[in-house]
């Protein structure tokens, strides 16, 4: 009796395979990654107000706080004001945009309907997380190469101290904004993000102007996350290494993830 299957044939599950063609099945770990974070990257790339925090504001105060006789720093000013700017760059890709993102995702019912596809979460997690990084790393370019017409003129070491500096960093906010917009509702998340971005460029400031303000208000900025990367990258571009930050950035960012994994929700 001939019951279409070729002799041989290996079986899945109740029906031989190429009983069916052709065969769905989910497509390949890498090629899911690779189009979730095409798709992520693409969002947050035609997002203005993500655009307005991650790129136009940092470039702005670059240029303007080097340029206009804003504080008293010694020549070359660039070098004093990139490490504040680079941190803020960060705090706002891998914070505020990625708190805003995550809300509304979960808002208008994105996630829970990328969770019903083949996507599994980590894919979910892994595709938001590698737009934030492809997008820091054209900050990174972008305000280097504004800051070298600026008259920044850093090292090997020095490049290899900032790269590790912003590496511990986005780790440390990327968790914090998952924290945030993986429980709150969005209308909350809008507003809390937002403020604390200002806050925390505030407590930036606070480092780099750290002769004008007293011992106790330095060391409690320098244990606040925006404070931690601005004197990690301040150290970095010294040609030294801050261990003591980036122990800081570390914990919050396993403090940040714990707590994100614990109350984080798709819906």
């Amino acid at each position: 009796m001939n019951d279409g299957t070729a002799a041989g044939a290996p079986t899945t599950g109740l029906f031989p395979a190429g009983t069916f063609s052709p065969a769905p099945a989910a497509a390949r770990p890498a090629a899911m990654l690779r189009s979730q974070v095409r798709m992520e990257l693409t969002l947050l790339l035609r997002h203005g107000e993500q655009l307005m925090l991650t790129l136009l504001i940092p470039i702005a105060i670059l240029v303007a706080v080097t340029l206009l006789p804003f504080g008293d720093f010694a020549d070359p000013r660039v070098d004093h004001i990139l490490p504040m700017v680079l941190a803020v760059a960060v705090m706002s890709t891998a914070f505020t945009g990625q708190a805003i993102a995550v809300g509304f995702d979960r808002r208008y019912g994105a996630l829970k309907r990328i969770g019903a596809t083949a996507l599994p979460k980590w894919g979910i997690v892994a595709g938001k997380s590698g737009a934030v990084v492809i997008v820091i790393l054209g900050q990174l370019v972008i305000l280097g190469a504004i800051a070298a017409a600026l008259g920044w003129r850093p090292g090997a070491a020095t490049i290899g101290l900032v790269l590790l500096s912003v590496a511990v960093g986005t780790v440390a906010f990327a968790t914090l904004g998952l924290l945030v917009g993986g429980r709150l509702k969005a209308e909350i998340v809008l507003a809390l993000a937002n403020i604390i971005w200002f806050a925390l460029l505030a407590v930036a400031g606070l480092v780099l102007i750290r002769d004008d303000v007293s011992g106790a208000v330095y060391t409690l900025a320098t244990l606040l996350p925006s404070g931690a990367l601005t004197e990690a990258l301040l150290q970095a571009q010294a040609g030294a290494v801050d261990w003591a930050a980036l122990g800081v950035l570390a914990v919050w960012g396993l403090l940040g993830g714990a707590a994100a994994v614990r109350t984080f929700r798709f819906e």
